[in-house]
């Protein structure tokens, strides 16, 4: 009855995913070493994306 409420976990995983993408971006100017984690952690999330489709 209130399936609507509940958080679809894909759109969750691609929520993450831009936000890590961003946070990359805007690390990349000031501290690469950590703009690559963030970069990597996205890479992770892009991968569990791959494999709920």
């Amino acid at each position: 009855m209130f399936s609507f409420l509940k958080a679809d976990p894909k759109k969750k995983l691609q929520k993450r995913y831009e936000q890590l993408l961003k946070e990359s971006f805007e690390l990349s100017t000031t501290d690469r070493s950590a703009s690559d984690k963030k970069r990597m952690e996205a890479e992770e999330v892009a991968k569990q994306l791959d494999e709920m489709t």
